[in-house]
């Protein structure tokens, strides 16, 4: 009959240390620990509970743990993506580098350009905005005072009818 001492366990758990997780990784160093654990014989989602403890963040699904399984099965030895077809290759040269920083330069000052060209209509009809309101204002001011004006004017010649229709009657 075995016999585990207590002190024993706690001394060899406090003694495995985890080391840090890894601030930076590609795929492919990702798929080559997948490739290399699949061929011991490590199931998937044990692959990828290690990969997360390692990779936190970073690290691939477990759909592609189990793909990237799968596929080293099958005898495939490659941890790069397959070309597609259509698919474009990237070529990074110096003379790309300044074509593309000659362009986005090229391109920063026409959207800057369009910027204010937009900013200067923008102004404009702002302005115009302001011009139809004051207008519509002072029509509306206008009509109200000539509206006025015509009930004065019709209510004092009321008035001099009701007057002339009493001097009227008294006269009678």
């Amino acid at each position: 009959m075995a016999v585990r001492c207590r002190n024993a366990t706690r001394r060899h758990s406090s003694s495995v240390k985890m080391a840090a997780q890894l601030a930076t990784t590609t795929k492919e160093e990702q798929r080559s620990v997948i490739r290399f654990l699949s061929i011991e014989g490590v199931k998937p989602i044990e692959i990828h509970r290690r990969m997360k403890v390692q990779y936190g963040d970073v690290c691939l699904s477990l759909q592609q743990v189990y793909e990237w399984t799968r596929k080293f099965m099958n005898g495939s030895s490659c941890v790069t993506d397959s070309s597609r077809p259509g698919q474009a290759h990237p070529v990074v040269t110096r003379e790309a580098i300044a074509t593309v920083e000659d362009i986005v330069k090229e391109k920063y000052y026409i959207m800057l350009y369009y910027i204010i060209l937009y900013y200067i209509i923008l102004y404009y009809i702002i302005i115009l905005y302001y011009i139809i309101l004051y207008y519509i204002t002072f029509m509306v001011f206008i009509s109200l005072t000539l509206v006025s004006i015509a009930f004065s004017v019709f209510n004092i010649k009321n008035y001099i009818i009701i007057l002339n229709t009493i001097h009227i009657v008294r006269g009678l």
